[in-house]
Protein backbone atom coordinates (compact mmCIF):
# COMPACT_ATOMS: atom_id res chain seq x y z
CA UNK A 1 0.00 0.00 0.00
CA UNK A 2 1.55 3.26 -1.08
CA UNK A 3 1.59 5.84 1.91
CA UNK A 4 -0.07 8.90 1.50
CA UNK A 5 2.40 12.07 0.47
CA UNK A 6 3.06 14.31 3.46
CA UNK A 7 1.60 17.48 3.11
CA UNK A 8 4.09 20.98 3.53
CA UNK A 9 2.26 24.35 3.56
CA UNK A 10 4.02 27.60 3.17
CA UNK A 11 5.53 29.28 6.27
CA UNK A 12 4.34 32.97 6.96
CA UNK A 13 4.60 34.93 9.74
CA UNK A 14 6.59 32.14 11.99
CA UNK A 15 3.50 29.47 11.38
CA UNK A 16 2.35 26.95 8.31
CA UNK A 17 0.00 28.91 5.83
CA UNK A 18 -2.16 26.86 3.13
CA UNK A 19 -2.33 28.05 -0.22
CA UNK A 20 -5.90 30.11 -0.29
CA UNK A 21 -7.11 28.08 -2.83
CA UNK A 22 -6.00 24.33 -1.74
CA UNK A 23 -3.72 24.13 -4.69
CA UNK A 24 -0.86 21.68 -4.71
CA UNK A 25 1.95 20.46 -6.09
CA UNK A 26 3.61 17.43 -5.91
CA UNK A 27 7.22 16.25 -5.01
CA UNK A 28 8.83 13.44 -6.34
CA UNK A 29 11.97 11.30 -5.21
CA UNK A 30 14.04 11.84 -8.29
CA UNK A 31 15.90 8.24 -7.14
CA UNK A 32 12.78 6.61 -7.34
CA UNK A 33 10.53 8.26 -9.61
CA UNK A 34 7.50 8.23 -6.59
CA UNK A 35 5.84 11.04 -5.12
CA UNK A 36 5.93 11.55 -1.32
CA UNK A 37 5.12 14.59 -0.22
CA UNK A 38 3.37 17.60 -1.46
CA UNK A 39 3.88 21.31 -1.17
CA UNK A 40 1.52 23.97 -1.41
CA UNK A 41 0.93 25.95 -4.53
CA UNK A 42 1.20 29.60 -3.90
CA UNK A 43 0.09 32.26 -5.90
CA UNK A 44 0.11 36.13 -6.07
CA UNK A 45 -2.37 35.76 -2.76
CA UNK A 46 -0.20 34.21 -0.73
CA UNK A 47 3.25 36.55 -2.08
CA UNK A 48 1.39 39.54 -1.17
CA UNK A 49 0.21 37.70 2.32
CA UNK A 50 3.95 37.23 2.85
CA UNK A 51 5.80 40.59 1.34
CA UNK A 52 3.31 42.37 4.05
CA UNK A 53 4.24 40.22 7.39
CA UNK A 54 7.83 40.99 6.32
CA UNK A 55 6.94 44.98 6.06
CA UNK A 56 5.41 44.79 9.45
CA UNK A 57 8.19 42.48 10.82
CA UNK A 58 10.25 45.66 9.30
CA UNK A 59 8.66 48.65 9.87
CA UNK A 60 6.82 47.42 13.10
CA UNK A 61 7.04 50.55 16.06
CA UNK A 62 9.21 48.76 18.56
CA UNK A 63 11.57 45.37 19.42
CA UNK A 64 8.74 44.37 22.24
CA UNK A 65 6.74 44.56 19.11
CA UNK A 66 8.91 42.04 17.19
CA UNK A 67 9.80 44.56 14.75
CA UNK A 68 12.83 43.08 13.20
CA UNK A 69 13.79 46.44 11.56
CA UNK A 70 14.29 47.67 15.11
CA UNK A 71 16.51 44.73 16.50
CA UNK A 72 19.91 46.33 16.89
CA UNK A 73 23.00 44.45 15.03
CA UNK A 74 24.12 42.71 17.89
CA UNK A 75 20.70 41.34 18.54
CA UNK A 76 20.36 40.16 15.15
CA UNK A 77 23.67 38.39 14.89
CA UNK A 78 22.92 36.44 17.87
CA UNK A 79 19.48 35.50 16.96
CA UNK A 80 21.56 34.04 13.70
CA UNK A 81 24.47 32.65 15.87
CA UNK A 82 21.31 30.60 17.30
CA UNK A 83 19.84 29.55 14.10
CA UNK A 84 22.90 28.39 13.33
CA UNK A 85 23.64 26.04 16.27
CA UNK A 86 20.20 24.62 15.76
CA UNK A 87 20.72 24.05 11.90
CA UNK A 88 23.94 22.27 13.38
CA UNK A 89 21.73 20.17 15.85
CA UNK A 90 19.52 19.20 12.96
CA UNK A 91 22.22 18.65 10.26
CA UNK A 92 21.32 15.20 9.72
CA UNK A 93 17.42 15.92 9.56
CA UNK A 94 17.98 18.48 7.03
CA UNK A 95 20.63 16.91 5.12
CA UNK A 96 18.06 13.35 5.00
CA UNK A 97 15.22 16.18 3.06
CA UNK A 98 17.07 17.76 0.68
CA UNK A 99 18.99 14.42 -0.30
CA UNK A 100 15.79 12.79 -1.19
CA UNK A 101 13.89 15.98 -2.60
CA UNK A 102 16.81 16.56 -4.71
CA UNK A 103 18.32 12.92 -5.23
CA UNK A 104 22.36 14.23 -4.42
CA UNK A 105 24.41 11.87 -2.59
CA UNK A 106 24.02 12.23 1.13
CA UNK A 107 27.57 13.09 2.06
CA UNK A 108 27.04 16.40 -0.41
CA UNK A 109 24.02 16.91 1.12
CA UNK A 110 25.65 16.18 5.07
CA UNK A 111 27.86 18.81 3.44
CA UNK A 112 25.39 21.68 2.33
CA UNK A 113 23.79 20.98 5.60
CA UNK A 114 27.14 22.27 7.27
CA UNK A 115 27.00 25.15 5.25
CA UNK A 116 24.14 26.66 5.94
CA UNK A 117 25.29 26.46 9.70
CA UNK A 118 28.25 28.13 8.67
CA UNK A 119 26.86 30.60 6.96
CA UNK A 120 24.66 31.81 9.81
CA UNK A 121 27.67 31.82 12.00
CA UNK A 122 29.34 33.70 9.19
CA UNK A 123 26.84 36.57 9.18
CA UNK A 124 25.80 36.37 12.54
CA UNK A 125 29.69 37.89 13.60
CA UNK A 126 29.81 40.03 10.28
CA UNK A 127 26.08 41.51 11.48
CA UNK A 128 27.54 44.48 13.87
CA UNK A 129 30.77 45.09 11.73
CA UNK A 130 28.63 46.57 8.78
CA UNK A 131 30.70 49.97 9.06
CA UNK A 132 30.11 53.30 7.74
CA UNK A 133 33.02 56.09 6.92
CA UNK A 134 33.73 59.52 8.26
CA UNK A 135 34.72 61.58 4.61
CA UNK A 136 36.57 64.94 4.90
CA UNK A 137 35.01 67.49 3.34
CA UNK A 138 34.95 71.39 3.45
CA UNK A 139 35.53 73.48 6.89
CA UNK A 140 32.76 73.43 9.35
CA UNK A 141 31.16 70.05 7.83
CA UNK A 142 31.25 67.18 8.97
CA UNK A 143 29.55 64.41 6.32
CA UNK A 144 29.47 60.25 7.36
CA UNK A 145 28.19 57.53 5.69
CA UNK A 146 25.71 54.76 7.18
CA UNK A 147 24.89 51.50 5.59
CA UNK A 148 20.91 50.67 6.26
CA UNK A 149 18.84 47.93 5.26
CA UNK A 150 16.84 48.38 1.90
CA UNK A 151 13.91 47.11 3.64
CA UNK A 152 11.72 44.01 2.42
CA UNK A 153 13.64 41.88 0.57
CA UNK A 154 12.65 38.59 -1.90
CA UNK A 155 14.86 35.74 -2.32
CA UNK A 156 14.15 33.44 -5.51
CA UNK A 157 16.02 30.22 -4.68
CA UNK A 158 17.10 27.42 -7.04
CA UNK A 159 16.64 23.39 -6.88
CA UNK A 160 20.15 22.30 -7.19
CA UNK A 161 22.02 23.76 -3.77
CA UNK A 162 18.27 25.06 -1.73
CA UNK A 163 20.64 25.71 1.67
CA UNK A 164 23.20 26.82 0.33
CA UNK A 165 21.82 29.29 -1.78
CA UNK A 166 18.98 29.99 1.51
CA UNK A 167 22.29 30.22 3.66
CA UNK A 168 24.61 32.49 1.66
CA UNK A 169 21.89 35.20 0.36
CA UNK A 170 18.82 35.28 3.53
CA UNK A 171 21.53 34.97 6.04
CA UNK A 172 23.14 37.99 4.54
CA UNK A 173 19.90 39.92 4.25
CA UNK A 174 18.81 39.42 7.74
CA UNK A 175 22.17 40.10 8.90
CA UNK A 176 22.39 43.15 7.51
CA UNK A 177 18.23 44.03 9.07
CA UNK A 178 15.89 43.46 6.22
CA UNK A 179 12.78 40.82 6.52
CA UNK A 180 12.89 39.00 3.78
CA UNK A 181 10.37 36.57 1.37
CA UNK A 182 11.60 33.34 -0.12
CA UNK A 183 10.67 31.61 -3.36
CA UNK A 184 12.27 28.24 -3.45
CA UNK A 185 11.87 26.33 -6.96
CA UNK A 186 9.34 23.79 -6.73
CA UNK A 187 11.05 20.97 -7.13
CA UNK A 188 12.90 21.14 -3.64
CA UNK A 189 12.39 22.92 -0.75
CA UNK A 190 11.78 20.82 1.57
CA UNK A 191 15.00 21.71 4.06
CA UNK A 192 13.93 25.14 3.45
CA UNK A 193 10.94 24.69 5.44
CA UNK A 194 12.14 23.11 8.24
CA UNK A 195 15.01 25.60 8.85
CA UNK A 196 12.68 28.26 8.60
CA UNK A 197 10.54 26.28 11.93
CA UNK A 198 14.20 26.18 13.26
CA UNK A 199 14.41 30.05 13.40
CA UNK A 200 11.15 30.03 14.51
CA UNK A 201 12.43 29.05 17.76
CA UNK A 202 15.85 30.85 17.64
CA UNK A 203 13.88 34.36 18.59
CA UNK A 204 13.48 35.41 14.53
CA UNK A 205 10.33 37.47 15.00
CA UNK A 206 7.39 36.90 12.77
CA UNK A 207 7.68 38.17 9.65
CA UNK A 208 11.10 38.25 9.19
CA UNK A 209 11.36 35.10 7.18
CA UNK A 210 8.31 33.88 4.73
CA UNK A 211 8.69 31.16 2.51
CA UNK A 212 6.12 30.91 -0.21
CA UNK A 213 6.25 28.12 -2.22
CA UNK A 214 4.94 27.45 -5.94
CA UNK A 215 5.62 27.78 -9.33
CA UNK A 216 7.84 30.04 -10.99
CA UNK A 217 5.67 31.52 -13.49
CA UNK A 218 2.78 32.23 -10.48
CA UNK A 219 4.36 32.59 -6.98
CA UNK A 220 8.51 33.76 -8.52
CA UNK A 221 6.85 36.24 -11.07
CA UNK A 222 4.44 37.76 -8.42
CA UNK A 223 7.22 38.52 -6.01
CA UNK A 224 9.81 39.54 -8.96
CA UNK A 225 6.85 42.56 -9.86
CA UNK A 226 5.80 42.57 -6.21
CA UNK A 227 5.63 46.44 -4.91
CA UNK A 228 6.64 45.75 -1.64
CA UNK A 229 9.83 44.24 -2.41
CA UNK A 230 12.89 46.66 -1.52
CA UNK A 231 15.71 44.53 -3.47
CA UNK A 232 15.81 41.07 -5.20
CA UNK A 233 18.27 37.94 -5.25
CA UNK A 234 17.88 35.88 -8.02
CA UNK A 235 19.95 32.77 -8.45
CA UNK A 236 19.21 30.77 -11.79
CA UNK A 237 19.19 30.57 -15.47
CA UNK A 238 20.58 33.05 -17.37
CA UNK A 239 16.92 33.37 -19.47
CA UNK A 240 14.86 33.44 -16.42
CA UNK A 241 17.16 35.72 -14.99
CA UNK A 242 16.39 38.39 -17.70
CA UNK A 243 12.35 38.03 -16.68
CA UNK A 244 12.58 38.82 -12.98
CA UNK A 245 15.21 41.82 -13.91
CA UNK A 246 12.72 43.33 -16.32
CA UNK A 247 9.74 42.61 -13.64
CA UNK A 248 11.64 44.35 -11.02
CA UNK A 249 12.39 47.34 -13.29
CA UNK A 250 8.98 48.07 -13.22
CA UNK A 251 9.31 49.53 -9.98
CA UNK A 252 12.45 50.35 -9.54
CA UNK A 253 13.94 47.69 -7.50
CA UNK A 254 17.92 46.44 -7.80
CA UNK A 255 18.67 42.91 -8.25
CA UNK A 256 21.70 40.62 -7.40
CA UNK A 257 21.64 38.00 -10.46
CA UNK A 258 23.61 34.83 -9.98
CA UNK A 259 23.41 32.83 -13.48
CA UNK A 260 24.24 30.24 -15.43
CA UNK A 261 28.00 29.45 -16.40
CA UNK A 262 30.59 27.24 -18.73
CA UNK A 263 33.75 27.57 -16.67
CA UNK A 264 36.71 26.48 -18.00
CA UNK A 265 39.67 24.69 -16.38
CA UNK A 266 42.59 25.69 -18.14
CA UNK A 267 45.66 22.48 -17.89
CA UNK A 268 49.03 23.72 -18.62
CA UNK A 269 51.61 21.36 -19.57
CA UNK A 270 53.65 21.83 -16.34
CA UNK A 271 50.90 21.01 -13.98
CA UNK A 272 50.63 18.71 -11.56
CA UNK A 273 48.15 15.93 -12.85
CA UNK A 274 47.90 14.06 -9.86
CA UNK A 275 46.88 16.66 -8.15
CA UNK A 276 44.52 18.78 -11.03
CA UNK A 277 43.09 15.41 -12.22
CA UNK A 278 40.68 14.02 -9.67
CA UNK A 279 39.39 17.79 -9.30
CA UNK A 280 38.92 18.29 -13.27
CA UNK A 281 36.33 15.21 -12.79
CA UNK A 282 34.20 16.35 -9.32
CA UNK A 283 34.13 19.32 -10.88
CA UNK A 284 31.72 17.98 -13.16
CA UNK A 285 30.20 15.04 -11.35
CA UNK A 286 29.09 17.43 -8.26
CA UNK A 287 25.86 17.16 -8.16
CA UNK A 288 25.65 14.83 -11.06
CA UNK A 289 26.69 18.51 -12.92
CA UNK A 290 24.27 20.61 -11.98
CA UNK A 291 25.94 23.40 -10.73
CA UNK A 292 26.31 26.87 -12.21
CA UNK A 293 30.06 27.14 -11.04
CA UNK A 294 30.78 23.32 -12.75
CA UNK A 295 34.07 23.10 -14.48
CA UNK A 296 32.06 21.79 -17.44
CA UNK A 297 34.78 22.46 -20.21
CA UNK A 298 38.76 21.58 -19.84
CA UNK A 299 41.06 23.29 -22.04
CA UNK A 300 44.85 21.03 -22.26
CA UNK A 301 47.89 22.15 -23.98
CA UNK A 302 48.38 20.24 -26.76
CA UNK A 303 52.20 18.45 -25.29
CA UNK A 304 49.85 16.38 -22.88
CA UNK A 305 46.47 16.38 -24.33
CA UNK A 306 46.59 12.66 -25.55
CA UNK A 307 47.64 11.73 -21.78
CA UNK A 308 45.50 14.09 -20.10
CA UNK A 309 42.50 12.82 -22.02
CA UNK A 310 43.58 8.60 -21.55
CA UNK A 311 43.18 9.28 -17.73
CA UNK A 312 40.36 11.50 -17.49
CA UNK A 313 38.43 8.63 -19.79
CA UNK A 314 39.91 5.81 -16.99
CA UNK A 315 37.94 7.78 -14.40
CA UNK A 316 35.12 8.65 -15.84
CA UNK A 317 35.05 4.52 -16.80
CA UNK A 318 35.19 4.03 -13.01
CA UNK A 319 32.23 6.27 -12.32
CA UNK A 320 28.90 4.88 -10.76
CA UNK A 321 25.36 6.96 -10.67
CA UNK A 322 22.69 5.66 -8.28
CA UNK A 323 20.34 6.50 -5.91
CA UNK A 324 20.82 9.29 -3.14
CA UNK A 325 20.29 6.90 -0.32
CA UNK A 326 23.76 4.66 -2.20
CA UNK A 327 25.91 7.56 -1.87
CA UNK A 328 27.47 6.85 -4.98
CA UNK A 329 29.88 9.09 -7.27
CA UNK A 330 26.62 11.00 -8.12
CA UNK A 331 22.98 10.69 -7.86
CA UNK A 332 20.03 11.30 -10.11
CA UNK A 333 19.31 14.70 -12.20
CA UNK A 334 16.56 16.44 -10.20
CA UNK A 335 13.98 16.05 -12.79
CA UNK A 336 12.66 13.48 -16.00
CA UNK A 337 12.47 17.33 -17.65
CA UNK A 338 16.12 17.56 -17.09
CA UNK A 339 17.16 14.00 -17.52
CA UNK A 340 15.38 14.84 -20.91
CA UNK A 341 17.06 18.23 -21.77
CA UNK A 342 20.82 16.58 -21.26
CA UNK A 343 20.24 13.68 -23.22
CA UNK A 344 19.24 16.04 -26.30
CA UNK A 345 22.40 17.31 -26.13
CA UNK A 346 23.82 14.12 -25.95
CA UNK A 347 22.30 12.88 -28.73
CA UNK A 348 23.02 16.20 -31.29
CA UNK A 349 26.77 15.12 -30.06
CA UNK A 350 26.57 11.69 -31.65
CA UNK A 351 24.53 12.87 -34.22
CA UNK A 352 27.34 15.19 -35.03
CA UNK A 353 30.07 12.58 -34.80
CA UNK A 354 31.17 14.36 -31.33
CA UNK A 355 34.25 11.92 -29.51
CA UNK A 356 32.17 10.31 -26.95
CA UNK A 357 35.28 9.01 -25.44
CA UNK A 358 34.37 7.30 -22.11
CA UNK A 359 31.65 7.39 -19.96
CA UNK A 360 30.07 5.81 -16.16
CA UNK A 361 27.47 3.48 -15.78
CA UNK A 362 24.30 3.31 -13.49
CA UNK A 363 24.02 1.16 -10.27
CA UNK A 364 22.73 -2.70 -11.47
CA UNK A 365 20.31 -1.87 -8.64
CA UNK A 366 19.22 1.50 -9.35
CA UNK A 367 15.28 2.31 -8.84
CA UNK A 368 13.95 1.81 -13.09
CA UNK A 369 11.68 5.38 -12.35
CA UNK A 370 14.96 7.28 -10.88
CA UNK A 371 16.21 10.23 -13.23
CA UNK A 372 19.90 8.97 -13.88
CA UNK A 373 22.13 9.76 -16.22
CA UNK A 374 25.77 8.49 -16.73
CA UNK A 375 29.10 10.81 -16.68
CA UNK A 376 30.07 11.70 -19.97
CA UNK A 377 33.56 12.38 -21.85
CA UNK A 378 33.45 13.64 -24.74
CA UNK A 379 36.74 14.91 -26.76
CA UNK A 380 37.85 17.01 -29.26
CA UNK A 381 34.97 19.54 -28.43
CA UNK A 382 35.05 22.39 -31.59
CA UNK A 383 35.65 25.90 -28.66
CA UNK A 384 32.87 27.22 -30.85
CA UNK A 385 30.11 24.26 -30.97
CA UNK A 386 27.28 24.13 -28.74
CA UNK A 387 28.58 21.66 -26.31
CA UNK A 388 31.35 24.15 -25.75
CA UNK A 389 29.01 27.38 -25.10
CA UNK A 390 25.89 26.36 -23.70
CA UNK A 391 25.61 25.27 -19.94
CA UNK A 392 24.41 21.75 -19.84
CA UNK A 393 23.29 21.35 -16.56
CA UNK A 394 24.47 17.64 -16.32
CA UNK A 395 27.40 15.52 -15.76
CA UNK A 396 29.19 15.74 -19.14
CA UNK A 397 32.63 16.68 -19.83
CA UNK A 398 33.79 18.64 -22.61
CA UNK A 399 37.77 18.50 -23.40
CA UNK A 400 39.24 21.26 -26.23
CA UNK A 401 42.93 21.30 -26.59
CA UNK A 402 45.16 24.77 -26.86
CA UNK A 403 48.35 25.64 -28.64
CA UNK A 404 49.36 28.52 -26.38
CA UNK A 405 48.34 30.94 -23.07
CA UNK A 406 47.22 33.17 -25.57
CA UNK A 407 44.73 30.55 -27.31
CA UNK A 408 43.73 29.60 -23.80
CA UNK A 409 42.94 32.70 -22.76
CA UNK A 410 41.04 32.96 -26.42
CA UNK A 411 39.00 29.99 -25.77
CA UNK A 412 38.39 30.02 -22.13
CA UNK A 413 36.85 33.64 -22.57
CA UNK A 414 34.92 33.06 -25.99
CA UNK A 415 31.70 32.44 -24.24
CA UNK A 416 28.74 34.49 -23.18
CA UNK A 417 29.55 33.30 -19.21
CA UNK A 418 31.66 34.43 -16.66
CA UNK A 419 31.70 32.91 -13.39
CA UNK A 420 34.76 30.96 -12.69
CA UNK A 421 37.66 29.26 -14.39
CA UNK A 422 40.28 27.19 -13.18
CA UNK A 423 44.13 27.06 -14.27
CA UNK A 424 46.31 24.52 -13.66
CA UNK A 425 50.70 25.48 -14.27
CA UNK A 426 53.32 25.88 -12.14
CA UNK A 427 54.54 29.29 -13.55
CA UNK A 428 53.79 31.70 -10.94
CA UNK A 429 53.84 34.87 -13.28
CA UNK A 430 51.68 32.96 -15.81
CA UNK A 431 49.90 32.18 -12.57
CA UNK A 432 49.41 35.93 -12.37
CA UNK A 433 48.35 37.00 -16.06
CA UNK A 434 45.85 34.40 -16.14
CA UNK A 435 44.28 35.26 -13.13
CA UNK A 436 43.99 39.11 -14.16
CA UNK A 437 42.48 38.75 -18.32
CA UNK A 438 40.65 35.59 -17.57
CA UNK A 439 36.89 36.92 -17.35
CA UNK A 440 35.47 35.56 -14.20
CA UNK A 441 34.12 36.60 -10.88
CA UNK A 442 36.34 33.95 -9.28
CA UNK A 443 39.82 32.32 -10.44
CA UNK A 444 41.11 29.57 -9.09
CA UNK A 445 44.93 28.88 -9.36
CA UNK A 446 45.60 25.39 -8.98
CA UNK A 447 42.28 24.29 -7.20
CA UNK A 448 38.99 24.91 -8.09
CA UNK A 449 36.13 25.98 -5.94
CA UNK A 450 38.43 26.59 -2.53
CA UNK A 451 36.06 24.05 -0.48
CA UNK A 452 32.73 26.16 -1.22
CA UNK A 453 34.37 28.74 0.92
CA UNK A 454 31.43 30.43 2.40
CA UNK A 455 34.10 33.68 3.06
CA UNK A 456 34.79 34.02 -0.56
CA UNK A 457 32.78 37.06 -2.52
CA UNK A 458 30.52 35.04 -5.18
CA UNK A 459 29.06 36.06 -9.09
CA UNK A 460 29.63 35.98 -12.30
CA UNK A 461 29.80 38.75 -15.50
CA UNK A 462 28.26 38.57 -18.75
CA UNK A 463 25.73 36.32 -18.67
CA UNK A 464 26.52 34.78 -15.34
CA UNK A 465 25.25 37.96 -14.39
CA UNK A 466 26.22 41.28 -11.32
CA UNK A 467 26.48 41.66 -8.00
CA UNK A 468 27.95 39.16 -4.96
CA UNK A 469 26.64 36.63 -2.49
CA UNK A 470 28.83 35.16 0.35
CA UNK A 471 31.56 36.59 2.32
CA UNK A 472 31.25 40.31 3.75
CA UNK A 473 31.10 41.47 -0.03
CA UNK A 474 27.32 40.24 0.34
CA UNK A 475 26.29 42.61 2.92
CA UNK A 476 27.17 45.70 0.65
CA UNK A 477 24.58 44.17 -1.87
CA UNK A 478 21.53 43.87 0.88
CA UNK A 479 22.33 47.51 2.17
CA UNK A 480 21.65 50.89 0.84
CA UNK A 481 24.40 53.46 1.52
CA UNK A 482 23.27 57.04 2.79
CA UNK A 483 25.13 60.17 2.81
CA UNK A 484 24.89 62.55 6.07
CA UNK A 485 26.02 65.81 5.36
CA UNK A 486 26.16 68.01 8.75
CA UNK A 487 27.02 72.18 8.84
CA UNK A 488 28.18 72.77 12.37
CA UNK A 489 30.16 75.89 11.36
Amino acid sequence: MTATPKRYAHFIDNRAAEAGDGGTIPVMDPSTGEIFAEIARGSAAEINRAVTSARLAYDGASVADGAWGRFSALERGRVLRRWADAVDAHAEELAQLESRDTGKPLRQARADAAALARYFEFYSGAADKLHGQTLPYQAGYTVFTVREPHGVTGHIIPWNYPMQIFGRSVGAALAAGNACVVKPAEDACLSLLRAAELAAGCGLPAGALNIVTGLGPEAGQALAEHPGIDHISFTGSTVTGKRVAQAAAEHHCPVTLELGGKSPQIVFADADLETALPVLVNAIIQNAGQTCSAGSRVLVERPIYDAVLERLAEKFRALVAGPASADLDLGPLISPRQLQRVGAYLHEARAQQIHVLAQGSIASDAPAGGCYQVPVLLADVPAGHRLAQEEIFGPVLAVTPFTSEVDAVRIANGTPYGLIAGVWTGDGARQMRLARVLRAGQVFINNYGAGGGVELPFGGVKASGYGREKGFEALYGFTTLKTVAVRHG
